[in-house]
């Protein structure tokens, strides 16, 4: 069951350049603890450095992407874009039963290669199918 909007992605060039609009001008603080300084939280799949900002007292974070690998998918889309909305990422209790009840309503399943037997830590659909939005499943935090 999903159980919230855990974040909102976006793509940037650089963190300098993220920090300058979420914390400097919005006052956003950085997640230290999901944000390991300097380079973040390395996401081998896409090639990205990814740093969490707080909005407000709620739940919901911003999550930025800094793509490092030009053969990966969010670099790509860096270029062919800009800086920007990327994806949502919503909370849920079991992200493998919440993907397969997905599948099972049409939406289509975006395979980034990770290793079979691994831990399912997040799911991500095609835009095409999920109201052109990139939709990512991740666990709810506690």
């Amino acid at each position: 069951m999903i159980t919230g909007l855990d974040h909102i992605g976006i793509v940037a060039h650089s963190i300098d350049e993220a920090v300058a609009v979420l914390q400097q001008q919005m006052g956003f603080p950085l997640d230290l603890s999901r944000s390991p300084l300097p380079d973040g939280a390395y996401f081998a799949p896409e090639g990205t450095h990814n740093y969490f900002f707080q909005v407000g007292d709620g739940q919901t974070q911003i999550e930025v992407l800094i793509p490092v690998l030009p053969e990966k998918g969010t670099y790509k889309y860096l270029q062919r874009f800009g800086s920007g909305l990327h994806h949502w990422g919503y909370g849920c209790d079991d992200v493998a039963e919440e993907a397969a009840r997905l599948r099972a309503q049409g939406l289509r399943q975006i395979d980034l290669g990770e290793p079979a037997g691994s831990r399912v830590t997040a799911v991500f659909f095609h835009p095409k199918t999920a109201g052109g939005i990139l939709t990512e499943l991740v666990p709810t935090r506690r």
